[in-house]
């Protein structure tokens, strides 16, 4: 056999054994070659052609490198040990180290060069939709083509030329420090089994549970008003950072064995299969993957929480309009609304128009705020708010003891820290009314620019009569009423919005158009959560590959203990439900443990960053659960595949 025929032999061979590692390589050629595209991609000038866009597209492009190559290696360093018998048994038939060398980078040749060929049509081919999406998420008008850049390609092929020669150094390396007495026993000792639980580890299983509650603590804390400076702020970010990780891989190297251990001891080593083939598996590896599994874990809950985060900030944009902007048109000057409201009676557009009479009054939160609310902790015992009548809201009654707030979001809640009941005191010129605070509401009745981002206060007629004729002196009420435009018929909402935006009110202070706002917010917004999904997509795609090749490892290596149960008598459906309840184990806490991460992280300091917590946050992590699971199912499939052929 020619040396050319033994190079396609082999490679057909680990084709089809690594089938995914393939995919995930032209994957992710395909995702940087189609990113990059965007850079040099004309319709991209409307869109991404600010500094600000242009600088996030490139930053990602860096961040994306180091993912993808991270990846390449990593799974290069599985495959190579996997081979180490096949390249010892190349030197028994006499092959020099040289000559195995290069069969080995004339196969990774042929592998990356075909993904990068296959990877560049594929990224060119889904080049437009990416365009499309970012046109889409941004709400920019804008045509996207598809379009080849010849200096993508160069990039992405310079980029996986140096991925592909730092491959052929690690292999090289590999190959000359081995001699052939280790390559035939490298496999058995890859994995560290270690069958007695000392007590040193149950300590750091203790402590890594410890710093994991700690750095969760101190995170609920962050911007609660603990840390005044910008010095202590930066260290307890610090600090969490450090628990977190550092007790994440104290839990693997300790914790979860010593838990199973518990279990095991616990049934008194009466195990059946599906705990034989789950159980004592993993708490025999889990200490030598705690490195691995700490890596991916970080990586998942950093992944799920930028995702959250950015998708927070566009969720809370898009759909928190009606909340800034509680109309299709809003104004606080009559003038202004009446002259709009001509315009669009010349260009027949049909409206309905309402009116919400308010004032400014100052306002005292002691008994229903708590003392430990954080950065707004300072307006408890007064701060200046808009208040409305009843009369105004229908389905609202009042009477003279009572008042409720309007108009909250999750970052008020947050932020503000509310009882559900107590006494709130109204200050006016000449007294002070106190009254019986009932809760407060979601509807908005008043645009941003009249609440200042507060809650709107609703009291009786009376009191609000005396509110608006008695202010304090130092509140000014320059503007008293909101006038509310709404269009009947949605279809011409664009049309409305060009002549709101050609009059010089549009300029006024308090005069909005909530199809304008949207759109700002969009923009502002949308690359970042594009730039951000796309590297959640890559992050997903690595960690999953990852895990996904260890458990490809694992089955090889456990293939003789399938051989032998399957000798015993018991069927694959016993064994495959052994090694479904492994797989959960294996993927399912990282997941856990990275969406606990996350959740927590997202916790401290969500409301930076936009208004609405709890829908985009789970639709993030629900999503990222789903699509992770699928290389669990995978997993369970090549883990089919060896019982099968184990007898």
């Amino acid at each position: 056999m020619s040396i050319n025929q033994l190079i396609l032999r082999s490679l057909k061979k680990n084709i089809k054994n690594y089938y995914l590692y393939v995919f995930a390589l032209i994957f992710t050629v395909a995702l940087y070659f189609a990113f990059v595209t965007l850079q040099y991609d004309p319709a991209m000038d409307e869109a991404g052609g600010t500094l600000r866009g242009a600088a996030g597209i490139r930053t990602a492009s860096v961040l994306l490198i180091a993912i993808a190559a991270i990846f390449v290696l990593y799974a290069n360093k599985l495959f190579i040990k996997r081979r180490s018998k096949e390249i010892g048994l190349y030197q028994l038939i006499g092959m020099t180290k040289n000559r195995i060398f290069f069969i080995l980078s004339a196969e990774n040749f042929l592998i990356y060069s075909g993904s990068i060929i296959l990877g560049t049509l594929l990224g060119f081919s889904i080049s437009k939709l990416t365009a499309m999406i970012l046109f889409k998420i941004t709400g920019v008008d804008a045509v996207a083509s598809l379009h080849f850049s010849e200096m993508a390609f160069l990039q992405t092929v310079a980029l996986f030329l140096a991925i592909y020669l730092l491959i052929l150094l690690m292999n090289y390396v590999f190959i000359k420090r081995q001699s052939i007495l280790s390559l035939f026993h490298f496999t058995s000792k890859t994995e560290e089994r270690i069958k007695r639980i000392s007590i040193w580890e149950i300590l750091m299983g203790v402590l890594g549970l410890g710093l994991i509650i700690t750095g969760y603590y101190v995170s609920s804390k962050l911007f609660g008003g603990d840390f005044t400076s910008i010095k202590t702020l930066f260290m307890a970010m610090i600090f969490i950072l450090a628990a977190v990780i550092i007790g994440t891989y104290f839990f693997y190297k300790g914790s979860v064995r010593f838990l199973a251990n518990l279990i095991r001891k616990n049934k008194n080593g009466y195990l059946n299969i599906n705990e034989v083939l789950s159980l004592t598996s993993i708490m025999f590896r889990m200490k030598s993957n705690s490195l691995l599994l700490t890596i991916i874990t970080t990586v998942s809950a950093l992944a799920i929480g930028l995702l959250s985060l950015s998708y927070i900030s566009y969720y809370s944009a898009v759909n928190g309009a009606d909340n800034n902007v509680p109309a299709d048109f809003s104004f606080l000057n009559m003038d202004d609304a009446e002259s709009f409201a001509s315009e669009l009676e010349e260009q027949d557009i049909e409206y309905s128009q309402h009116m919400t009479e308010f004032a400014r009054t100052k306002v005292g939160l002691e008994d229903i705020m708590s003392p430990a609310s954080g950065n707004l902790a300072d307006i408890r015992e007064e701060t200046n708010l808009a208040v409305i009548p009843d009369t105004e809201i229908e389905g609202i009654k009042l009477n003279k003891e009572t008042a409720i707030f309007l108009g909250y979001n999750d970052a008020v809640l947050q932020l503000m820290d509310l009882e559900d009941s107590g006494d709130i005191t109204i200050h006016l010129q000449n007294q002070t009314l106190t009254k019986k605070y009932l809760g407060m509401e979601k509807n908005a009745v008043l645009p941003n620019s009249a609440t200042w981002g507060m809650p709107v206060l609703v009291v009786d007629k009376d009191t609000f009569d005396a509110a608006a004729q008695h202010p304090v002196e130092d509140i000014e009420q320059e503007y008293t009423h909101f006038i509310g435009l709404d269009l009947k018929d949605e279809g011409a909402v664009n049309k409305a919005d060009e002549i709101f935006q050609s009059m010089p009110l549009s300029e006024e202070y308090g005069n909005e158009s909530q199809a304008y706002y949207q759109q700002m917010q969009k923009e502002n917004m949308g690359l970042g959560m594009f730039i951000v999904g796309f590297l959640g997509l890559t992050f997903l795609i690595t960690s999953g590959c990852i895990l996904y090749f260890k458990q490809m490892e694992e089955s090889e290596e456990e293939k003789s203990n399938y051989t032998i149960l399957r000798k015993l008598g018991f069927t694959r459906g016993d064994l495959i439900r052994g090694i479904t309840g492994k797989q959960v184990f294996n993927f399912g806490i990282p997941l856990i443990v990275g969406l606990f991460h996350s959740y927590f992280a997202v916790q401290s300091g969500w409301f930076l960053f936009g208004t609405e917590l709890w829908a985009p946050m789970f639709i993030v992590m629900g999503v990222y659960t789903v699509l992770y699971s699928i290389f669990g199912l995978l997993s369970v499939m090549y883990y089919k595949k060896v019982i099968h052929s184990s007898l």
